[in-house]
């Protein structure tokens, strides 16, 4: 009996070498130069071109999300500009020069930041402290009384200047002012 049990383990400790071996020996066999596991031409014509379509595919989304998110900033941050120019004082405002007429006697009183550019006609600079009103033209400062020159860029820096028309007078307004 000692000697069927000694067979017996013998046979199972061979059946186990042999398995052992036979695997082995087939792992060492995959993937050699000869016979690889994945081929260059299935990574080159399959795998590449569907990996780079999905990054393609995924950076595209990603751009599109980010012009949208960029554009509803836009939006919101000039529709919040709009609201603060249109609340920013009394009488007109603009953000691109209009045309103004004055007749002889009439007074613009500028806000702060309100710029003019005197096109036809005369008329001279009002404040009740110096300067009235900043020549951006030449970078001088006009003082109470003082004629403004045509074609020059002026601007109130502070609140209650303005001009006086001393005949018919066409001016370039931009910025929120009063007539009176």
């Amino acid at each position: 009996m000692n000697k069927s049990r000694w067979l017996a383990r013998a046979a199972a400790g061979a059946l186990v070498t042999v398995t052992l071996l036979g695997v082995a020996l087939a792992a060492g066999q995959q993937g050699s130069q000869t016979d690889p596991l994945v081929t260059l031409s299935y990574l080159t014509e399959k795998a590449t071109p569907e990996i780079l379509t999905q990054a393609d595919a995924k950076a595209t989304d990603r751009a599109k999300a980010l012009a949208d998110q960029l554009n509803a900033s836009i939006s919101a941050y000039t529709k919040s500009m709009e609201d603060k120019l249109s609340s920013a004082g009394g009488g007109s405002s603009s953000a691109a020069f209009s045309v103004v007429s004055l007749a002889a006697g009439q007074k613009l009183t500028a806000g702060v930041g309100c710029e003019l550019m005197l096109r036809m006609g005369s008329a001279t600079c009002f404040a009740s402290s110096s300067p009235a009103l900043i020549d951006m033209t030449d970078g001088g400062a006009t003082w109470d009384g003082s004629a403004l020159v045509q074609n020059h860029l002026y601007m109130a820096t502070i609140e209650g200047r303005g001009v006086v028309a001393k005949d018919a007078v066409k001016l370039l307004v931009r910025g929120s002012y009063t007539i009176g």
